[in-house]
């Protein structure tokens, strides 16, 4: 497939309240969450799977990154937004957080977690949650950090759901997001496009059986915002001391906050 421009349309930052973006298809934006459940319905069972085949297993490195950057503490109680399988949370119980509420729009996800955590041992110290990351079914100022990772680029309104992690954190509280990025190294782009357009949607289709997926998630990671641009819309939701790491080039990259 052609690398050329025209196949990664810029960034963008919060969509319009009627129009949204689907990877590359332009959608009405009240069907956007629909159609990203069914994407994860259909993929769930291989999700954890596809994610240490797609990056060689980098992406337990993002992760651990993400847990260091927290430190987690026995009082703390993380909410884990887009929190899927649970992979984020117990992370964070490893290394000493105290208890974890993982919050998925699926609840397919959220099942294949819940079972694995069940198998595991894991029973008090995790609550599952079905809920929007745009209308978190929590009080205001309920949690001491609030992590999301590989998921927001999923939600409808970036700005609302970014709005929603400032309003249940306490004031003290850290925002961290782990996300799929912009290439910050010009050498790695064409290398990164071309596996990216031709192998990820082939690996799909063999291991998750679904090719359409894994077209959408790397369609989604170019619609994403850049990352000075979602530093700038962390502050525009109301968080402070913003910042962020690239990791791997800029492949990923983890946005720090805090709620003051």
């Amino acid at each position: 497939m052609s690398d050329d421009d025209s196949r990664r349309p810029a960034p963008r930052g919060d969509p319009g309240e009627e129009r949204t973006h689907f990877g590359f298809r332009e959608v009405e934006a009240g069907d956007k969450a629909g159609l990203v459940r069914g994407v994860f319905d259909n993929v769930a069972g291989r999700y954890d799977l596809m994610n240490d085949l797609m990056s060689g297993g980098v992406h337990r490195l993002w992760k651990s990154a993400l847990i260091d950057t927290l430190r987690p503490r026995p009082d703390t109680h993380l909410l884990d937004v887009a929190g899927g399988t649970g992979d984020i949370a117990r992370r964070f119980l490893d290394a000493g957080g105290g208890h974890a509420t993982v919050c998925d729009i699926n609840e397919t996800m959220l099942k294949v977690g819940r079972d694995r955590a069940i198998d595991r041992g894991v029973l008090a110290a995790i609550d599952w949650l079905v809920a929007d990351a745009e209308a978190l079914p929590l009080g205001d100022a309920s949690v001491g950090a609030y992590t999301i990772a590989f998921g927001l680029r999923n939600v409808t309104h970036i700005g609302r759901a970014l709005a929603e992690a400032r309003r249940v954190l306490r004031p003290g509280g850290r925002f961290l997001c782990l996300e799929f990025s912009h290439v910050s190294a010009a050498w790695l782009q064409a290398a990164y496009d071309r596996y990216s357009f031709s192998v990820l949607p082939t690996l799909g289709a063999v291991v998750a059986g679904d090719r359409d997926a894994y077209r959408y998630l790397v369609e989604s990671i170019r619609r994403f915002p850049p990352q000075d641009r979602l530093a700038e819309m962390l502050g525009e939701a109301g968080l402070s001391l913003v910042g962020y790491r690239n990791l791997t080039g800029g492949i990923a990259a983890i946005h720090s906050a805090w709620r003051i």
